[in-house]
């Protein structure tokens, strides 16, 4: 076991509740192969540490501009600006920057270090039946990594969790199975071209899997976000309620209403958003959908 292994996070979030049972620590990994146009984590969707400017806690004192040694930053009408092309994330400017208006999102930390986080929680899961959850981003994207983190959890009778899209390598969940005690696995819409389309990927492999980690009795919570004008169609929702039915009757359906939390984060990677309009769905909605599931049987949770 190589708890030297090295990894690349966004954050660890302490005493999480909606991410698992129990109270759970979450760690967000970096990297994603799946482009979805309503992500809420942009920061995760590269596995590489990217700079973010928060322009609210900037005190314009420039001293990032300075000490920049690729003159990658400049001050325009709207606070700092970053030349991304430059921008090689060595961090020199958020280690001058005393405000933390410049973060990096992106941390290489070995399996180890991480594990002294998590076992600092260690009473929480033991009381509450909670344990640690491995979400992104993907996950999965960081393979050898996260097999190293699970299994070093494992080793300590702490419980896992992975909030996973589905797409990778059937070997890669093959290897991951005896360590991941709960899979939270995202359907997000079931028609293929559509997928391809919001998504960037088809969802073959997606459904693949989904049938064989069935298959191989791991116990899955599906996920579904629900985005308005986008999967909420009664098509999509008869034949995602029919695909379950089919390979998965009776499981736990967790509905995940779209929200805009997340928005923020492109604009300070300067990255488009594309959902701006995009209103969260109303409880009238949320509840229709639930009654569909739970008429077909189906265990309902929502925002879980």
């Amino acid at each position: 076991m190589d708890t030297c292994v090295k990894g690349i996070i966004s954050e660890i979030e302490r005493y999480a509740v909606k991410d698992g049972p129990g109270i759970r620590t979450v760690i967000f990994l970096k990297g994603c192969p799946l482009r979805c146009k309503w992500c809420a984590n942009p920061e995760t969707q590269q596995t590489i540490s990217q700079l973010m400017y928060w322009q609210n806690r900037c005190i314009g004192c420039r001293k990032c501009i300075q000490i920049c040694p690729n003159q990658a930053l400049s001050w325009g009408a709207c606070g700092i600006e970053i030349t991304r092309s430059k921008c090689v994330s060595c961090g020199a400017c958020v280690d001058h920057c005393n405000s933390q208006a410049l973060i990096m999102a992106g941390e290489r930390k070995t399996v180890a270090e991480i594990m002294k986080d998590i076992m600092k929680d260690n009473p929480y899961y033991q009381t509450s039946g909670g344990g640690v959850t491995f979400s992104g981003g993907e996950a999965a994207c960081q393979s050898d990594f996260l097999y190293e983190l699970a299994r070093e959890c494992k080793k300590q009778g702490i419980s896992t969790c992975i909030e996973t899209c589905g797409y990778i390598k059937w070997e890669v969940f093959q290897k991951l199975l005896p360590y991941i005690d709960f899979f939270y696995y995202d359907l997000k819409i079931i028609d293929e071209e559509a997928h391809r389309e919001l998504t960037g990927v088809s969802n073959s492999l997606i459904l693949d899997n989904f049938c064989r980690l069935v298959n191989a009795g791991a116990n899955i919570t599906v996920r579904i976000p629900i985005i308005p004008g986008i999967n909420n169609t009664d098509k999509n929702i008869h034949n995602t309620i029919k695909f379950l039915l089919e390979h998965a009757p009776g499981c736990h359906v967790s509905l995940l209403p779209y929200h805009r939390l997340g928005m923020s984060k492109y604009e300070k990677l300067d990255m488009e958003y594309s959902l701006e309009e995009l209103a969260p769905p109303s409880d009238r909605e949320m509840h229709r959908i639930r009654k569909q599931f739970e008429n077909s049987g189906f265990y309902i949770t929502i925002g879980e």
